[in-house]
């Protein structure tokens, strides 16, 4: 069994939704609870750069389960410590969205003054 987490779970079965080439679960620690998706390609990669091919069979996965859900969707992924990225096998982030949610972006314009 791989050290990784994420290839652990894939090998254990513990995903939600999944197809041939990416799986889908809840992480561990979701920024909105039912609304925080992550979509993990089953094939082993540090990141979106280390394999362009997996990480676009996840997109279109976690693009078409965000469209299922029927609301604005933000699709987020990280590629190296410094761009956020804990977790060294390619994931994406899908939050579900609605107006008010709180949950802020860096590129939103919120108010920078406060941090």
């Amino acid at each position: 069994m791989s050290d990784c987490v994420f290839c652990q779970r894939i090998e254990q079965g513990a995903f939600g939704r999944h197809d041939k080439w990416a799986v889908a679960f809840e992480p561990l620690n979701p920024v909105a609870l039912g609304r925080h998706i992550l979509v993990v390609p089953r094939r082993h990669a540090a990141n979106v750069g280390a394999d362009p091919d997996g990480a676009a069979v996840a997109m279109r996965f976690a693009a078409e389960l965000a469209a299922e859900m029927g609301m604005d969707f933000n699709i987020i992924t990280s590629a190296g410590p410094a761009a956020t990225q804990t977790i060294q096998h390619t994931h994406l982030h899908v939050l579900l969205r609605e107006h008010g949610d709180g949950i802020t972006l860096p590129w939103t314009g919120q108010d920078r003054s406060k941090q």
